[in-house]
């Protein structure tokens, strides 16, 4: 058969310099990679000998063999599970596909600590690179079940590969790397030796529930051949009681099943029994993926039944704002043939997701007062994507409103729970407060929160973009309205609340004809102008009528492709302020306003930047800027 060259893609020739150049101070994880890559491939030849009966593969002893040769020095992991094609092989090792690659990259050469460099290995889909780790050469050997060819796949790592057809390929994948020498102060061990190996299975890969097998060298003198010898217990670790399992054992099953090397936040364990029994073993991350924002993100659980192996990825049982989490279901009473479509429509399915939903919800309430630390990274890192549940999950929005925490005006570095703003409320007060924007800075000095400062009200302050939307839907909480500081008008109330209307509505009067004359001129932008009780500093503010979207949200709706007609907004002006003082002095003694009516549209300007916006006409705006500042000079 003819031998074919290729050149690894960009991304995976920087990827292979990172291995092969690698200071890990860890290289054993290389055996962890092959090894589970290795079970992956056992798991998906079952299944797909379980939905195709017909396939013409031999599912009667799957297992993985890991053989060495101290005098070639070799280390080959073997399984017989569903092995790859031609096509496959180019496709799968030949290149990188995963998107993240770049970032993979630049993280790792950012990476100080060896731990954290270490970490990144699974993260990104390209453990079977790790081998160049601890090898000048590494060769592939595959056939895809059912397939009577094979494939050889050979590389250096020094930026090219070669690709060929085989005919003598035993079913599923082998992989052989030509070790390195042996060098204690690079932490290179001697992946040859017996002893080695079985402590790095032992460490790493004890929970995996197919058979590891080393085939022991031959005792001096004695010409039997031994017996392979299993270096795994295969237990699964979910259906052991606590007290069997230790921490670390959790953390390497987590490892295996989610490819983030690092160790979880919080580990979940649930038993069911009675009609319908089921056991789960669930994860909650340190560290939030890179694409758990993407639309191709991979989410659900693996399912099991009865220990069997059924599905990788289960979306059906934990809601999408889970997404993040990992773990294992295995089932007494599903289907083996069970389907991704069935399980959308299954009742035993669904009352798994609400009872494992309810479980991860109270661990995560629990988490904030038993183990406030653990809280905080929890929060910082899915916070946001948790509160997509107070948008799709209304059976379980009380919980969600008691699990969150919000930044607040009331604490620089604390965040702080819906119930203990209530608890904080001033006398007299009947809504909670809150401003969304960008950034908590951002926030802090907008002019809608002026008022709020200067009476010492609290403010929630919201930057995520999720916060956009589930403030109006929720609505309330506890009976108190969740009341945008940007929208409406604003009654603080006050021991002055008598002189301060009445002195309202004399400004009323003495601002009219300002008011009236700077809503014409601004008809295309607002749709009404008036006094403001919110500022105490700054000239002018806009804000939007009660039921109206933020322009944040509108963006947001024509972002995704939707059509969201512009609403007109409200112009509010600080009739304490010298600026507009001097406006309504100019309008009442002038007859020709042509150039109040450039100061009119300059106030509105600097309000829209105030929040955030940007005015109408950048250009036409820079040019009224321009003129007053020479004027003054």
């Amino acid at each position: 058969m003819s031998t074919e060259t290729f050149e690894f893609q960009v991304e995976a020739r920087q990827l292979l310099q990172l291995m092969i150049h690698s200071v890990y101070s860890n290289k054993d994880v290389f055996l962890r990679e092959l090894v589970s890559n290795a079970s992956d491939a056992l798991d998906k030849l079952r299944l797909a000998k379980l939905r195709d009966d017909a396939l013409d593969a031999d599912v009667s002893d799957l297992h993985i063999e890991i053989d060495t040769d101290a005098e070639a020095r070799t280390l080959t992991v073997r399984d017989n599970g569903i092995g790859m094609s031609y096509e496959e092989v180019g496709r799968l090792i030949g290149t990188i596909a995963n998107s993240g690659t770049a970032q993979f990259a630049e993280e790792l050469r950012e990476a100080q600590e060896a731990d954290s460099a270490e970490g990144l290995i699974g993260q990104f889909g390209v453990g079977f690179y790790s081998g160049f780790m601890v090898a000048d050469e590494m060769t592939l050997v595959t056939r895809r079940a059912g397939e009577s060819q094979g494939t050889r796949w050979s590389s250096r790592g020094e930026g090219t590969y070669t690709l060929e057809r085989v005919d003598d390929a035993p079913q599923g994948t082998s992989v052989t790397l030509h070790l390195k020498p042996t060098d204690d102060e690079d932490k290179l061990h001697d992946y040859t030796s017996a002893w080695t190996i079985k402590d790095i299975v032992k460490r790493y890969s004890d929970f995996i529930t197919w058979p590891i097998r080393t085939v022991p060298a031959k005792a001096e003198g004695d010409e039997t051949a031994p017996e392979p010898e299993t270096l795994n217990s295969m237990k699964a670790l979910w259906a052991r009681s606590r007290e069997e399992v230790s921490d670390d054992e959790y953390h390497e099953l987590y490892k295996h099943i989610s490819h983030d090397w690092r160790e979880p936040l919080e580990t979940v364990r649930l038993q069911a029994e009675g009609t319908f029994e089921y056991q789960a073993l669930l994860f909650v991350p340190s560290h939030a993926p890179h694409d758990l924002y993407t639309q191709g993100y991979k989410r659900g659980v693996q399912l099991y039944v009865k220990r069997v192996f059924i599905m990788d990825d289960c979306e059906a049982l934990l809601p999408p704002y889970l997404r993040f989490v990992k773990g294992v279901v295995d089932a007494a009473d599903l289907s083996l043939n069970v389907s991704r479509e069935i399980l959308q429509q299954d009742r035993h399915i669904r009352m798994m997701q609400r009872r494992l939903t309810k479980k991860l919800l109270a661990t995560v309430k629990d988490m904030r007062g038993a183990a406030p630390e653990r809280y905080a990274t929890f929060w910082r890192e899915f916070g946001s994507v948790l509160k997509e549940g107070l948008l799709t999950d209304p059976d379980n929005r009380d919980t969600l409103l008691a699990a969150a925490s919000f930044a607040t005006t009331h604490a620089d570095d604390e965040l702080t729970t819906l119930e203990a703003y209530a608890e904080r409320m001033k006398e007299g007060q009947e809504d909670i407060y809150y401003l969304t924007g960008e950034s908590r800075e951002s926030i802090e000095n907008s002019p809608h929160m002026e008022a709020f400062r200067a009476k010492g009200i609290e403010v929630l302050l919201l930057t995520d973009p999720v916060d956009e939307v589930w403030v109006d839907v929720v609505g309330e909480f506890e009976g108190k309205r969740l009341r945008s500081v940007a929208k409406g008008e604003v009654d603080l109330g006050g021991e002055a609340d008598d002189k301060a209307d009445g002195e309202r509505e004399k400004q009323g009067e003495e601002y009219a004809g300002l008011l009236a004359w700077m809503k014409e001129q601004l008809a295309d932008d607002v749709k009404e102008v008036r006094l403001s009780s919110r500022l105490t500093v700054s000239p002018a503010c806009i804000v939007s009528d009660t039921g109206d979207l933020t322009p944040a949200l509108e963006n947001m709706y024509r972002a995704m492709g939707q059509e969201v007609p512009k609403a007109q907004r409200i112009l509010e002006l600080n009739p304490g302020h010298a600026l507009v003082q001097g406006l309504n002095q100019a309008y009442q003694e002038r007859e020709d306003r042509t150039e109040l009516a450039g100061t009119a549209e300059l106030l509105h300007g600097l309000a829209v930047l105030a929040e955030g916006g940007r005015p109408k006409e950048p250009g036409r705006f820079v040019k009224l800027v321009a003129d007053r500042l020479e004027r003054a000079l």
